[in-house]
């Protein structure tokens, strides 16, 4: 009985436990407001782009889409428009998953502070194939991504991604 109770008690901390980790992951970017110099942006976005990233290569659907506001607006110079958070994760889900990885060029990133509204970032970034590189190449484009802070989170409102081509090898 003891450790029945024991294990109800846990059960209800659980959903507390994961919330302080949710708020700990979005206190670790810093609210638009606070952030004082081009480094501390530089350094924010650079932060999200890697865990939004992150969870594409994982393939962590419920994360990669929380990055992004309900009304998100994709636009894809080969795959045309895509609007809405729902959308975008299903595309991913079908397109993406298991197929392809994404990696930022290294010295590509631009960020740009868009006052009262957040930031506009820049880049180069290149799709792997992992396991099937030798049919299908490194691919690489240009993308651009309009991050909004509002309510206290980062999300992106606009991506623009263009420009793909062949990679240099």
């Amino acid at each position: 009985m003891k450790r029945l109770i024991a294990l109800s008690r846990i059960a209800l901390l659980l959903p507390l436990l994961a919330l302080l980790v949710a708020r700990a992951e979005a206190q670790a970017i810093p609210s638009l407001e606070s952030i004082k110099s081009q480094e501390e942006l530089d350094k924010a976005i650079a932060s999200l782009d890697a865990a939004l990233f992150d969870s594409y290569n994982r393939c962590d659907l419920e994360k990669f889409s929380s990055f992004f506001v309900d009304d998100v607006e994709f636009y894809h110079d080969q795959g045309g428009v895509t609007l809405g958070r729902d959308k975008l994760t299903d595309s991913v889900k079908k397109n993406i998953c298991g197929k392809v990885t994404r990696e930022l060029v290294p010295g590509t990133l631009q960020v740009h502070y868009m006052k009262g509204y957040g930031a506009v970032e820049m880049g180069v970034h290149r799709f792997h194939h992992p396991g099937h590189e030798d049919t299908e190449g490194v691919g690489e484009g240009r993308f651009i991504h309009l991050w909004q802070y509002k309510d206290g989170a980062w999300k992106i409102t606009r991506v623009i991604s263009y420009d793909h081509h062949a990679a240099e090898k």
